[in-house]
């Protein structure tokens, strides 16, 4: 197995981190890395704020869901989907920016995802290790708020990154044959999906000692039948995006 796949085969979320500050020369390294992410169109739609204010750090904590690694962790970045910067494009050249388009909107969340998966993946090549931050979206506009982020962007996730402290199991994945298909979309093979279950459930029983010992369909109907953040919506369409 060389290299990159073993890094990459080795994820793990990290929430527990030791003291030790994370070199600037390593951090600028893992910065570089990340921008040379695949992008659509070249439109290099997202943009990273790296939080070194404590107070800021501690609202985002606060606003996040109070998860302690939020302020424990060396470093914590905020990830976004950027279309300021291609408006900014547009005035420059006298042109106005067709805003509003769902398109854009993905084109922008899918560029700020790779680029953070590259800047994850980086960090982990260097032995550092991280978690990501959904729950800074339970109130996105305070966020955004916040970070002074101004229309046509917004916030998708945070990620803490460190030296760990911990050293956790990496979380068993699908089968292969649930997740790739050949030339459309094939029917879900119950059988898989159940020794799946039964995988993740052993996998939970031995991590929490016997406490918790779910399935992975049982965990995901539990979820997924909830509603999930309502306001999304107004938020984005209030920052110029998922109009039309």
């Amino acid at each position: 197995m060389n290299k990159v796949i073993e890094t990459i085969k080795s994820h793990r979320s990290i929430r527990k981190f030791t003291k030790e500050h994370i070199p600037s020369t390593i951090l600028q390294e893992i910065f570089d890395a990340a921008r040379y992410a695949s992008t659509s169109s070249f439109v290099q739609a997202y943009h990273i704020i790296r939080i070194t204010d404590t107070t800021k750090r501690h609202a985002i904590y606060e606003l996040s869901g109070e998860q302690p690694y939020i302020n424990m962790a060396p470093e914590f970045l905020v990830f976004c989907a950027d279309l300021h910067k291609l408006n900014h494009a547009c005035e420059l050249h006298g042109e106005k920016m067709d805003d509003g388009y769902m398109e854009s909107m993905i084109v922008a969340t899918v560029d700020a995802s790779l680029v953070a998966q590259n800047l994850m993946l980086a960090a982990e090549s260097f032995d550092l290790g991280g978690v990501y931050i959904g729950g800074l979206r339970n109130n996105i506009a305070k966020v955004s708020q916040l970070l002074n982020l101004p229309k046509h962007v917004y916030p998708l996730f945070g990620m803490c990154l460190g030296y760990p402290e911990q050293n956790p199991q990496t979380k068993p994945r699908m089968d292969i044959s649930l997740i790739l298909s050949e030339n459309g979309y094939d029917a879900i093979d119950a059988e898989k999906l159940s020794q799946y279950d039964e995988t993740v459930k052993n996998y939970y029983f031995e991590r929490t000692h016997g406490k918790i010992n779910h399935t992975w369909t049982e965990q995901m109907s539990e979820k997924m039948k909830n509603e999930t953040r309502p306001f999304m919506l107004n938020y984005l369409q209030k920052q110029g995006f998922a109009r039309k």
